[in-house]
Formats: structure tokens, C-alpha cells, sequence
């Protein structure tokens, strides 16, 4: 079972099965004696186009399932998957049951590679684990030895640290439960990385990372698609062991859920992120009270709801990582639609609480901000410009980079990681 759980589903042997399965099944699908079938191919092929635009405007626009419109490649592929489709069913009235059998198999090849070729620009799920969600599964409650003892005394400054011989090679991933005591908010399990360093008998006095998740989605997708444990693993070996504890929380409730990450009507996510999150950390991890030391960050929607943390609370989160940040939270493309759900058709009170107005407002000097949009990533990249730009102007220490032909996708996380660690090093004093 764990041969299987390894088995790579973006390279290797899979990849190349699943690019046989949809060539040899297409060439099926549109090799036909008949006449017709000349002006059938092309018909499927513009139906499917028509299918997946309504598909993706009901999504989008109708339903607001998305706040964005979905990367133009992953919509590509949803094309020739409903095309294999319709040529499928255009077989059925004329073939006996064995070439049906041969046209459902050939429908099944294509589909395949439209799937995984999505997850593949994705990057969301890069083995068998990671999809069936096996090794996540696995991962332990935290347990009351890594806890912070109530009666412990501040450990040593990280200036002042030094590796014993019995450190661990690397940290340790569990999972925990951060109750919405003061907001009322009811998340999933955090997942909490623990460094080397912590797993000392003294540890030193850790730095913080909160980090979130995009929307669909959920905290794993930082440890599955993100791969955070391995960055922060070899974070971690170039600075004696020492790495932020990074705790990665839920900030919607569920998969499909937006809160937008505001105190809204929706729910009092911020008072979750700014209060029960944070009591959370300092009374259970042994961690920096220096809030100096701590930081935001996220993708995606995660990205977003990381500026709105250190626009917002600047005094808890001294540093922002925001990966493919929106320039606004939204529950749908429509700005109205999501000032109506969510503040009762209260612009004011709407755009009191986003990023670009805040920075307008206050100044943020002494704080720090690190953005990383995929190059090819067009309408992020260009979100990405316009709060570099006013965090520049607010006073923030900040930094932007484009991650050459990455997407909006983990890979862009995933590449753009080492930089913002980095950047969080040289903010915190870390020697390597």
C-alpha cells in the first residue's frame, strides 16, 4: 500500500500512462469510415467550447462559486474532456455492445489525461496520497509533551542558541483543534510544523508563520500541494535547526465556504484569526511573544486574507508572505454581489477593512511584506503590482517577484517559498 502511496501522479510513469491513455482514446474517438462524422468532430469540439463557456459563467458569474475567473488552461482541457463526451455518445446508436465498450474505454483515456493535466498545472495533489488524502490522515494530534508546560520559563534567545548533537533532522507536522472562543467561529484542525530546534530539551524562542490556504480548499493543501514540511525541513538544516513553528489554519469552515476573512455577516473570521488564533499559539506552543517575530501568510484566497492580517493587525503579524493575492477579498466577480452578502450593501464598511484602503490610511512602518505572483499568472501578477506599489507607499519594506513560467498555481508557492523564508531570516536576525 505505501509502494502504491508513492506513486507520482505529475511524472513518471503515470504522466506518460495517462498521455498513451488520451492520445491512443482520441484517435479512437474521431477516426470514423462515415461521412458525417467530418462535420460531427468539428461540431462536439465547438459544442464542448460552448458547454464548458456556460459551465464557467455559471460558476463564475451566476453562482459565484469562484471570485475569479479559473486559469485559461485548466479551461482548456475541460474542452476536449467534453468533446471525448459528446463523440462517446454520437458512437452508441449504431455500434453493437463491444464498440460502445471500446468508445466508454476511449472517453475514459481522455478524460483521464484532461485530469490529470488540471492537476498537474494545479500541483495540488503529486502523489497517490496526497489525492486519496492518506498520508494527511496519518498525521498525529499534537500531544502534551510538545506543548508548552504552563509554568515554563522563556528559552534562550535565537542570537544566543546553539544545536545540540541531539537534535532531530527534521520537524515533526501534527494536527490540532483552535476553538472560536471569543469569535464563535467553528474551523477544521490547524496543522502545526514544528522545527528541529523545538524538539530540544531547551528550546530556543521561536519566530511564528501562520499561513492559509486558498478557496475551494483547506489547511493539507499546504502540506500536499504546498510540500511545507520539506521547505521548511531544508529551511530549517541552514540555520542550526531553527525555523518558524508554523501553524496552518482554517479561516472558512469548509471547502466550499468563503468568509472573506472579515468579521461580516458571514461570520467574525477576523476575531478568529486576530484573537483565538493567536491566544491559541502563545498559551500551547513554546513560541516568541515578540510579535515582531511573527508572520502571515497564504495563497490565493489564503494570499488575500494574509494582507488583510497585516493590514489589519500589524501589531500581530510584523511580516506578510501573500502568494497570488487578490487585490480585495470577494465572494464573487460581481463587487456588488459580494458587498450586498457580506455587509448589507455597506460599501463603507466593506472597504474599511481591505488592504488598499488601509494602507491609505495608516502607516506601516516596521513592517514587511514579500509578494510572489506565478509570471504567468496575468490578472494576479497585475494584483500583485498594485499592493506592492501602495505597500511601498505605506511604508512597508517590500519586496515582489514573478516566478518564471509558473501559473496560479503551487509551483509558484512551492519556488517562491525559499525567497520569503528568506526575507523573513534577514527580518528576524537569523544567521545561517
Amino acid at each position: 500500500m505505501d509502494l502504491l502511496s508513492d506513486v507520482s501522479l505529475v511524472d513518471g510513469p503515470f504522466l506518460w500512462f495517462s498521455i498513451a491513455c488520451g492520445g491512443v482514446g482520441g484517435a479512437y474517438l474521431l477516426w470514423r469510415r462515415r461521412r458525417s462524422w467530418l462535420l460531427l468532430v468539428p461540431a462536439s469540439l465547438l459544442v464542448a467550447i460552448g458547454v464548458v463557456a456556460l459551465i464557467h459563467w455559471i460558476l463564475v458569474d451566476l453562482l459565484a462559486t469562484f471570485s475569479e475567473n479559473l486559469p485559461f488552461q485548466t479551461v482548456a482541457w475541460a474542452v476536449p474532456a467534453v468533446a471525448a463526451v459528446l463523440l462517446c455518445v454520437a458512437r452508441f446508436p449504431r455500434n453493437s455492445w463491444r464498440g460502445r465498450s471500446f468508445s466508454v474505454a476511449a472517453m475514459l483515456g481522455v478524460l483521464l489525461l484532461c485530469v490529470v493535466q488540471i492537476n498537474l498545472y494545479f500541483g495540488l495533489n503529486n502523489t497517490v496520497s496526497d489525492l486519496l488524502g492518506t498520508a494527511v490522515a496519518r498525521i498525529q494530534p499534537l500531544e502534551a509533551s510538545l506543548k508548552r508546560s504552563p509554568d515554563a520559563k522563556p528559552g534562550p534567545a535565537l542570537s544566543a542558541w546553539k544545536a545540540p548533537d541531539s537534535m532531530p533532522r527534521n520537524g515533526v507536522l501534527r494536527k490540532a483543534a483552535i476553538p472560536g472562543t471569543a469569535s464563535g467561529f467553528s474551523a477544521r484542525d490547524a496543522y502545526v510544523y514544528l522545527p528541529p530546534a523545538y524538539q530540544t530539551a531547551e528550546r530556543p524562542t521561536l519566530p511564528v508563520l501562520v499561513l492559509f490556504a486558498g478557496q475551494p480548499g483547506g489547511p493539507a493543501d499546504w502540506l500536499t500541494g504546498g510540500q511545507l514540511r520539506s521547505l521548511l525541513d531544508q529551511y530549517a538544516e541552514a540555520h542550526q535547526g531553527i525555523a518558524p513553528v508554523t501553524v496552518v489554519v482554517d479561516p472558512n469552515g469548509s471547502a466550499n465556504a468563503n468568509t472573506m476573512c472579515m468579521d461580516s455577516k458571514i461570520a467574525s473570521v477576523d476575531t478568529y484569526l486576530s484573537q483565538d488564533v493567536p491566544t491559541w499559539i502563545t498559551e500551547t506552543l513554546d513560541v516568541s511573544r515578540d510579535h515582531k517575530l511573527w508572520a502571515v501568510g497564504g495563497f490565493s484566497f489564503g494570499g488575500t486574507c494574509a494582507m488583510q492580517m497585516g493590514t489589519s493587525h500589524p501589531d500581530l503579524f510584523a511580516s506578510i508572505l501573500p502568494f497570488a493575492a487578490e487585490r480585495e477579498p470577494a465572494l464573487a466577480k460581481d463587487r456588488s454581489k459580494t458587498i450586498s452578502d457580506s455587509f448589507d450593501g455597506d460599501v463603507e464598511a466593506f472597504e474599511s477593512r481591505t488592504p488598499l484602503v488601509l494602507m491609505q490610511q495608516r502607516d506601516f512602518s516596521g513592517s514587511g511584506v514579500y509578494l510572489v505572483s506565478g509570471e504567468a499568472d496575468h490578472e494576479f501578477t497585475s494584483y500583485m503590482h498594485e499592493l506592492a506599489d501602495a505597500a511601498r507607499n505605506a511604508g512597508f519594506a517590500t519586496e515582489e517577484h514573478s516566478i518564471p513560467q509558473a501559473g496560479h498555481s503551487w509551483d509558484a508557492v512551492i519556488r517562491g517559498m525559499p525567497g520569503g523564508l528568506d526575507f523573513l531570516a534577514s527580518r528576524w536576525g537569523l544567521r545561517r
